[in-house]
């Protein structure tokens, strides 16, 4: 064992894509799109805990990258994509546990949470019956999408928005299972992105911080025709600073029938505050204010023999200002697309969570006359990769 993490320390010293978003938990074979949700939940909702010995796994994707910017050659760098550790299993019939922590973060402590942000899953689950199931700890939030809930391993580029926000959290979340195909998630944790937490210039003048800076989700999720087909929606509410509020209405649309799977991913924020902190003014030290974000993502992917899959991806984006404030006038600022091709090749087996790629993304942005009022520059930038990536049981 000593010599695994040895060797596995130098490979993660010489090759690094770090997204931080939830993911099922590592195993030994891959499984199909609902089985992994499933499995992702296992603290919530399907997981069948027992008095057993700890699972222990090792994560990682690393690659080699090329950069382009407006077409013209940047740089060629070796990067090391994902790497997280995690340990989850069960102390009886009724009470697991799951923890990961990723080392593609900074470690530096939440003021809110008081953990570091690199912790992403620290919880209990205590399981009462089939019909409900308590969570209790830092988690992933419950709102609804694909891309929110799957393995980032899944995700070779996540949209603007998905990376703009803090997804792990700490707060309480109840499942009601009504049947086994229809669960309702009821949460309520913290809103990292409020106050010191998410704003790239603090407070505007005269906000002041919030007293209970909490987000509450209702999530609803669903799996039709023969699980084939699984639908997702939330709504989520919450304090920014006081009498300053954040909403947030998000949809998944899964389709997966061997050989394909396709999805559709709608994300909608309105803030009060920028809290995703993507509207700047440079020169201007202040927080935009009474913001929107709107985000479409499309995939399919066609695995066309039993150990080559392929897909394409895309992804549509606009920031705006709902209401004139300083120096943000209302109107649209950015609209961005993100357009993706990736070829996956399984050398050992599909089973076995080991993968080589290779992956394209180019990324294009509108800026509309607001932007370009306030100084505001974003080119167009295209990647390729070669990479590799794989979940190592290590117990």
């Amino acid at each position: 064992m000593k010599k695994l993490f040895f060797v596995l320390s130098i490979f993660f010293a010489a090759t690094a894509y770090a997204q931080n978003y939830c993911a099922l938990t590592g195993d030994e074979h891959i499984t199909s799109v609902v089985e992994r949700i499933l499995e992702k939940r296992d603290s919530t909702s399907n997981y069948k805990p027992s008095k057993q010995l700890p699972r222990i796994n090792i994560e990682f994707a690393g690659s080699a990258n090329a950069y382009f910017t407006e077409g013209k050659f940047d740089e060629a760098s070796f990067k090391m994509n994902r790497v997280r550790f995690e340990i989850l299993g069960a102390l009886n019939d009724n009470l697991s546990y799951h923890f990961r922590q990723a080392f593609n973060k900074l470690g530096n402590p939440a003021s809110l949470d008081n953990i570091t942000s690199s912790i992403e899953y620290a919880y209990l689950t205590w399981h009462t019956g089939e019909k409900f199931d308590l969570v209790a700890g830092k988690q992933c939030l419950a709102v609804a999408g694909y891309e929110n809930w799957i393995n980032g391993l899944k995700v070779r580029e996540f949209s603007v928005f998905n990376d703009s926000y803090a997804l792990f959290q700490t707060g309480i979340t109840g499942v009601i299972k009504f049947t086994p195909t229809q669960h309702l998630y009821l949460q309520v944790a913290n809103n990292k992105n409020s106050y010191e937490d998410g704003f790239a210039y603090g407070l505007p003048s005269g906000v002041e911080p919030a007293k209970i800076p909490l987000l509450g989700t209702v999530n609803w999720t669903g799996w039709f025709a023969d699980n084939s087909v699984m639908l997702m929606y939330s709504a989520s509410a919450g304090q920014q600073a006081k009498g300053k509020n954040l909403y947030y209405l998000m949809c998944g649309n899964v389709y997966e029938k061997k050989p394909f799977l396709a999805y559709l991913d709608v994300l909608y924020a309105r803030a009060a505050l920028d809290s995703q902190c993507r509207i700047i003014a440079p020169g201007a030290a202040a927080t935009a204010q009474n913001t929107q974000y709107l985000t479409l993502i499309a995939n399919l992917d066609y695995q066309f023999h039993p150990k080559w899959n392929a897909f394409v991806k895309g992804a549509y984006e606009t920031v705006s200002v709902y209401k004139t404030n300083d120096a943000f006038e209302k109107g649209r600022y950015v609209t961005s697309w993100n357009a993706q091709a990736c070829l996956e090749w399984f050398p050992l087996s599909v089973d076995k969570g080991f993968k080589v790629f290779a992956h394209y993304v180019y990324k294009a942005h509108a800026l509309s006359g607001n932007a370009k009022a306030l100084g505001v520059a974003m080119p167009h930038t295209q990647r390729v990769s070669l990479g590799i990536q794989y979940i190592i049981p290590v117990m």
